[in-house]
C-alpha cells in the first residue's frame, strides 16, 4: 500500500476527506523533547484499512483536518502506548478525544506482557520483524527520505493488523471490560495537567529531606515548574534535582551563601539568585502545619511478611490460570501496603480485582484458605 506524505493543506483535507466514513484508525506521532519542556510534534501517521498517510506538522500551518477526525467521537483512535501521544493532542487541544484504544494496555490484559514495546508485539501478533535502523532519526530534520518515511508508516501499518486481532481475542475471552477503567484514565485531562505544587514528589531523593527541607523543596519545584513551562525549556535546563535538594538542605538566607551549593553556577545564581531566595524565604514563613509531610510505614512484622509471601503465591496462580503476567498485575510493595490495611490500591481496582484482587480480600477476610502445596483453595462459607 503506498504512503502518502501530505505537506500541504490541500492534500491534508483531501485525504481527511477520504477517509471520514471510518470506524477507526490507527494514528501515531514523532515528536522531539530533549531541547524543550513540551514535545515538538514532528510527524503524524495516519491508516485505515485502505490508506496509510504520514502528515507534516512542520510544513502545515492548520491541523484542524486531521484533529477533527482523531477527536470524532464515531472513530476508535488506535495508539501503542497512547500517553505522550495523547500528551501532545493535550497541549495542541486543551482537551482529549474520548474514544482511544490502546494495544499496549490491551496486550497486557492477553498475557502478551507488561509494557510490551511495539516490535515485540507486532512480531508476537503476525509475525513480522520491523526495521529498526530509523529509530534515532531527528524527525525535525526535512527533507525526509523514504526510508524514514515508510519507517514511520510501519508505525501504523501493522498496527492495523495487531489491533483486529487483539479485539478479536479480547471478545472471545470476555475481556473488553477490563480495559474501561484503564482507558478512562488514559483519556482523563487530569492525567497530563501540570501540577507545580506536587511537583516534588518527582525530585529524586525527595525522601532524605524532612520538615522545613520539604516546605522549601516544594517551594523550589514549584518554581522551576512554572519557569521550565513559561521558557518552554527542560526542568534539568532550569536547576538539576541535586542542586534543588542541597537548596532545601542548607537553606541559604542571603545570595552569597548560594556558593555553599555544589554545581550552582555563577551565572546561574545571578540568573536566578534572587528567585530562588524568594522562594525559600516563602518557605520559612509558614506555619509547620503547612509543611509536606511523608507518610511514614512502619515495618512489617514477621507474620505480616508471612502474609505478603502467601498472597504473592496467590497472585502467581490466579494470573497463571489467566495467562498474564504478575508484574502486569502487581508488585510486592502493593501486596505490602495491602497487608499494612491500604484499600486504595489497583489491586482492589477494575480487572486486576476481578482477576485476583476480590480473591486476596478473601484470603484476609478469612473466607479463602491455602490447603495444599499445589495451591488447591478451599472457600470456607
Amino acid at each position: 500500500m503506498t504512503v502518502q506524505y501530505i505537506d500541504t493543506e490541500v492534500e491534508l483535507i483531501s485525504f481527511c476527506q477520504t477517509i471520514a466514513d471510518a470506524t477507526w484508525m490507527t494514528v501515531d506521532t514523532e515528536f522531539l523533547r530533549e531541547k524543550t519542556y513540551s514535545p515538538q510534534l514532528c510527524l503524524i501517521q495516519v491508516a485505515t484499512d485502505e490508506h496509510i498517510a504520514c502528515i507534516d506538522p512542520l510544513a502545515l500551518t492548520n491541523l484542524d483536518p486531521i484533529l477533527d477526525l482523531i477527536y470524532n467521537p464515531d472513530i476508535t483512535v488506535v495508539f501503542h502506548a497512547a500517553r505522550q501521544d495523547l500528551e501532545l493532542l493535550y497541549i495542541i487541544r486543551d482537551s482529549l478525544p474520548t474514544n482511544v484504544f490502546d494495544t499496549q494496555i490491551a496486550a497486557t490484559v492477553l498475557g502478551y506482557g507488561d509494557q510490551i514495546g511495539y516490535g515485540n508485539l507486532v512480531k508476537q501478533c503476525i509475525n513480522v520483524d520491523l526495521d529498526k535502523a530509523h529509530s534515532r532519526t531527528d524527525w525535525t530534520k526535512r527533507p525526509l527520505d523514504p526510508a524514514q518515511i515508510e519507517y514511520a508508516a510501519d508505525d501504523v501499518r501493522y498496527l492495523r493488523d495487531v489491533y483486529k486481532l487483539l479485539t478479536k481475542q479480547l471478545t472471545d475471552k470476555n475481556r473488553t471490560h477490563w480495559l474501561d477503567e484503564d482507558f478512562a484514565i488514559l483519556t482523563s485531562t487530569d492525567t497530563y495537567k501540570s501540577d507545580p505544587d506536587n511537583i516534588w514528589r518527582k525530585v529524586k531523593g525527595f525522601g532524605r529531606l524532612k520538615g522545613l527541607q520539604l516546605a522549601i523543596l516544594q517551594r523550589l519545584a514549584a518554581w522551576r515548574e512554572q519557569r521550565a513551562i513559561k521558557s518552554n525549556r527542560p526542568r534539568r535546563w532550569i536547576l538539576k534535582d541535586d542542586i534543588l535538594l542541597d537548596l532545601a538542605k542548607l537553606a541559604p538566607e542571603s545570595i552569597d551563601k548560594f556558593s555553599m551549593v555544589r554545581g550552582l553556577e555563577a551565572n546561574t545564581i545571578g540568573r536566578h539568585g534572587d528567585a530562588l531566595l524568594a522562594e525559600i524565604k516563602k518557605a520559612k514563613a509558614l506555619d509547620k502545619e503547612q509543611w509536606p509531610v511523608l507518610k511514614k510505614t512502619k515495618p512489617l512484622s514477621q507474620q505480616q511478611n508471612a502474609i505478603v509471601d502467601a498472597l504473592m503465591a496467590l497472585v502467581r496462580k490466579f494470573c497463571d490460570e489467566q495467562s498474564i503476567a504478575p508484574v502486569a498485575v502487581c508488585s510486592r510493595k502493593e501486596i505490602e501496603r495491602m497487608v499494612a490495611g491500604e484499600t486504595d490500591l489497583p489491586i482492589l481496582q477494575g480487572w486486576r480485582n476481578e482477576i485476583v484482587g476480590h480473591h486476596l480480600k478473601d484470603f484476609l477476610d478469612g473466607k479463602l484458605a491455602i490447603t495444599t502445596d499445589t495451591l488447591q483453595l478451599n472457600t470456607k462459607g
